[in-house]
């Protein structure tokens, strides 16, 4: 059968595998994409899971942070120009401000319109393409960064002592996890929030690769769950090594910092927008 070539490059940008692997593999499971994409898995060629999506569009993402809330958006355009261009930059704040101000999280009509508007005086095509509420309860305290406008990322730690939100120590690490989300953006918070469905499909690839290495069981066993839990400390914040200091994972990091300050600190949530990523 016919293989598109436009279908080989959507399968590689999934996957990172070679191009000649992925029309391979799409001819193979006669052009099943789902197939296609297992294959190259359990074959070793493709990544265990697409860390992030691939930036497809320009844009900006805009950020604002309140005592009881942060709200993140993404503005996206055709170039990098445009993205650039005072107009956009006031639209994008603008409709900012519509979001904090009504707490929404989605589009309304009237932001449609605004993006209109805004379209018709540029020239250019652009849409408001995501609204991103984060709560921050009154026990929790919470930092955010923006990385070039194109990277937007808060995160939140749940207190034992409220005062703490306040204790320069408590601000540093979780500005330093927020530097860290943007640089390795995870895809959960811990090993319990990824669906169970997920976790099982990996095992059952990483099993069908491990197969041909004709291993006693129970070394069998051991080298399948390693590569389990390499993957989740690669999606999952709390278990990946945390940006400045390598040797600890960002959870160890916390309870360290809740020992020296004496009062209960756990990560509780974070939010990661990047201008173009497909992540939901």
């Amino acid at each position: 059968m016919e293989i598109k070539a436009t279908e080989v490059k959507k399968l590689r940008e999934i996957t990172s595998a070679g191009m000649l692997d992925c029309k391979n593999a799409l001819m193979k499971c006669e052009g099943d994409f789902a197939k296609a994409e297992r294959m190259l898995k359990e074959q070793g060629l493709a990544a265990a899971v697409k860390k992030s999506g691939r930036a497809t569009n320009s844009g900006r993402v805009f950020s604002r942070l309140l005592p009881d809330k942060g709200v993140l958006l993404e503005l996206t355009c055709e170039t990098d120009f445009v993205a650039k261009n005072a107009l956009f930059i006031d639209l994008g704040k603008a409709l900012l401000e519509k979001a904090v101000d009504k707490n929404l999280s989605a589009k309304t009509d009237e932001m449609d319109l605004m993006v209109k508007e805004t379209v018709g005086k540029i020239k250019e095509n652009m849409e408001l393409r995501r609204i991103v509420t984060f709560p921050v309860a009154s026990d929790e305290a919470v930092s955010h960064y923006v990385h070039d406008d194109r990277i937007g990322v808060m995160v939140r730690a749940k207190l034992g002592d409220a005062k703490l939100k306040d204790n320069p120590r408590l601000k540093e690490a979780l500005f330093d996890t927020a530097l860290h989300v943007a640089a390795f953006a995870p895809l959960y918070l811990s090993r319990d929030k990824v669906e169970p469905a997920f976790l099982k499909e990996q095992e059952e690839i990483f099993t069908k690769q491990t197969e041909s290495l004709n291993k006693p069981a129970n070394v069998f066993a051991g080298i399948v769950k390693g590569k389990v839990n390499k993957l989740v400390s690669e999606i999952c914040l709390l278990d990946q090594p945390f940006v400045k200091d390598e040797k600890r994972k960002v959870s160890k990091v916390f309870e360290d910092l809740a020992k020296e300050l004496g009062a209960k600190i756990e990560i509780s949530g974070f939010a990661y927008v990047k201008v173009g990523d497909e992540r939901a």
